[in-house]
């Protein structure tokens, strides 16, 4: 069988068993709270390879390799950032906002939150955030749509209108379907993937190149200032 034909068939099995968590997900909500916030019942794992899975996706496939090309191993200070921004977000925003979201009136949305913590009873808080989150997460999530599509281009040869259209549909199908949770258990499971492919890649591709003593001199050759986590010149800086 042809390796182009048994990609978009895994492809298809992969966006078909998405879209049945979504039903899945369907049958069990039983209400709004439900559907928005799964009940507040998430387990850790899921929600934080969720969370991650969701702001971690596109740019860093696709986004930071590509940083990491342009500037060598200087690179790694945007995931060193990353992983303390991160750490920080969890420990200082997040478990307050959890807690608070339920001591102010047990709010389902950030826009809710703000209403009910800071007693805004003119609607604006909840104006101004709607449409803050509206506008830059539009255009975050269109350059996931569009990161998708440009693996499945390149990967598979799918013509990149076809692939974001295609993907988009399934995201949006099992989205409506199963709210918050079908969200998260298909984030989980893309998180997975994400977390082994991370971890796998380099050491194959080191592999294929011939141990990490080769794989070094070439990127000396090509530019000694890659192998330098800092450099005078260029690069995406400390």
């Amino acid at each position: 069988m042809d390796a182009n034909v048994t990609k978009i068939i895994v492809l298809a099995l992969y966006l078909i068993g998405m879209v049945i968590i979504g039903y899945v997900y369907y049958k069990k909500t039983s209400d709004f709270a439900d559907y928005v916030l799964g009940g507040r019942k998430l387990g850790s794992w899921t929600a934080a390879l969720s969370a991650q899975a969701s702001d971690m996706s596109g740019w860093l496939l696709i986004g930071l390799p590509g940083a990491a090309y342009v500037a060598g191993i200087e690179a790694a200070w945007i995931a060193i950032g990353l992983g303390i921004g991160t750490y920080i977000n969890w420990k200082v925003v997040a478990l307050r906002l959890r807690s608070y979201t339920e001591v102010a009136g047990d709010s389902l949305t950030l826009s809710d939150y703000f209403e009910n913590r800071f007693r805004d009873n003119t609607n604006i808080l909840r104006l101004v955030s709607s449409i803050v989150i509206i506008v830059f997460f539009a255009v975050y999530t269109s350059a996931q749509f569009s990161a998708g599509a440009k693996l499945f281009e390149t990967l598979m040869g799918i013509d990149y209108t076809v692939a974001l259209i295609l993907g988009g549909a399934v995201i949006i199908l099992y989205t409506f379907l199963g709210g918050f949770m079908a969200v998260s258990f298909t984030d989980f499971i893309q998180g997975m993937l994400m977390f082994f492919a991370l971890i796998a890649v380099p050491f194959v591709m080191v592999a294929e190149l011939g141990g990490f003593g080769t794989a070094f001199e070439g990127l000396r050759q090509v530019d000694p200032n890659f192998l330098h986590l800092t450099k005078t010149t260029g690069g995406t800086g400390a």
